[in-house]
């Protein structure tokens, strides 16, 4: 059986470095950034070359560290395929306060616009605009003093994603200190009409209510004890029974009378059964807050779950493709390696058409080693696709 590719791969493209080559025009406009001071044109790397690097990194298996890049650009190969000269360790660290993380959102953009749904839209057109976001701790260096978390004895970075769950992949990407305010991050990251899912540490009853004259749509899980006044109990369908909802009602107020006015639209709030036990014994379920009237409580139950996909996400970036392992000590180097990461994982949807997973890393790592024949991955890449994907976690 051929390999039914996506519409922007070719078997023609599954050739060595050739991946390498076709970033070429999406880190076209990096090549210039940072260069303004060199009057003298004596820079010999620049920032694409650099972006180029640092996805090289991620793809080659040996390379651990970044002491280890500067060998790699001694290679004729890499010189010639990336379009890089002989790189030194003292570049390599300049480089990462230089060059600008934030213009690499173009690039992340740009791939993640060409991501396909990965679930018929027809069945899932409720929930085709949803962005789930949320943040995971880097352990970082006790030297970093900018990554302050806990106490003087603790550092990491936050990195802050915001993923869309259907298609899926991340369409915004940031870091900040393991302190960094995820509601901040949150408001930072919000666009007019979005429709955003989140977890409990990010949900204040004020910041709700700007969302929805935003406008903007959310789906948000708050605490248990989360105090609200019901308007009016929904009748459950034996559809949202299926999925667990145990509870639809329509608010009046969400929190106390002493922190919170009245809301003028009516917020709903649902219930789901996880199927847990708690350790008093009592049912484990999910308090869900939403804005969205309109929608079925089996669906809002089933976007939630839909969630997890940006907790795959980040176990993914740190576990498989390395990410735990800072390569530089300030936050600009931080933001470009997570950066680097995440367009590492939207390349790697793109060419095998499917969310990444380990074995097919593993696989893309070994044939641009040149352990793997471009027949192998092809064949890799082919199975992949007669493979359900995996059910979404409760």
């Amino acid at each position: 059986m051929g390999l039914c590719l996506p519409p922007s791969l070719s078997e023609e493209t599954l050739q060595g470095c050739t991946y390498f080559r076709l970033l070429g025009p999406l880190f076209a406009h990096l090549h210039r950034a940072a260069t303004e001071r060199d009057r003298a044109g004596n820079r010999q790397l620049f920032s694409d070359q650099y972006a180029s690097l640092l996805l090289r990194y991620f793809f080659h298996p040996v390379v651990t560290s970044l002491r280890g890049l500067p060998q790699t650009t001694t290679w004729a190969n890499v010189q010639e395929r990336l379009g890089v000269r002989q790189t030194s360790l003292r570049a390599l660290s300049e480089a990462a306060y230089v060059f600008d993380a934030a213009l690499r959102h173009e690039v992340l953009t740009t791939l993640g616009a060409r991501l396909r749904p990965h679930l018929p839209l027809a069945e899932h057109a409720a929930l085709a605009p949803l962005i789930a976001v949320d943040g995971s701790l880097l352990p970082a260096l006790p030297r970093m003093a900018w990554a302050l978390w806990q106490d003087e004895q603790h550092r990491a970075a936050k990195m802050q994603v915001a993923f869309a769950v259907l298609r899926p992949g991340p369409v915004e990407v940031t870091s900040t200190a393991g302190t960094g305010s995820e509601r901040a991050e949150w408001r930072r990251l919000v666009q007019p009409g979005g429709c955003y899912g989140v977890d409990r540490g990010y949900v204040d009853s004020s910041w709700l209510q700007e969302l929805h004259e935003g406008p903007c749509s959310f789906l948000c899980r708050v605490q248990d004890n989360a105090a609200y006044e019901v308007q009016e109990e929904r009748a459950l369908s034996p559809a949202a029974r299926h999925v667990g909802v145990v509870r639809d009602a329509v608010l009046r107020r969400l929190g106390t009378t002493h922190h919170t006015r009245l809301l003028p639209p009516p917020f709903r709030v649902v219930q789901v059964a996880t199927g847990k036990t708690r350790q008093d014994g009592t049912p484990d379920v999910l308090v869900l807050v939403t804005n969205r009237l309109d929608l079925d409580a089996e669906w809002l139950a089933v976007a939630y779950r839909y969630r997890w996909a940006v907790e795959l996400l980040f176990r993914w970036v740190k576990c498989v493709l390395g990410c735990r392992h800072l390569l530089s000590q300030g936050i600009n180097g931080v933001r470009l390696q997570v950066y680097a990461a995440f367009i590492a994982s939207l390349l790697i949807s793109l060419w095998v058409g499917r969310a990444p997973t380990k074995r097919t890393y593993e696989m893309l790592c070994f044939y641009l080693s040149g352990w793997a024949t471009e027949t192998e991955l092809i064949a890799h890449i082919d199975r992949l696709h007669l493979k359900a994907p995996p059910p979404c976690k409760n």
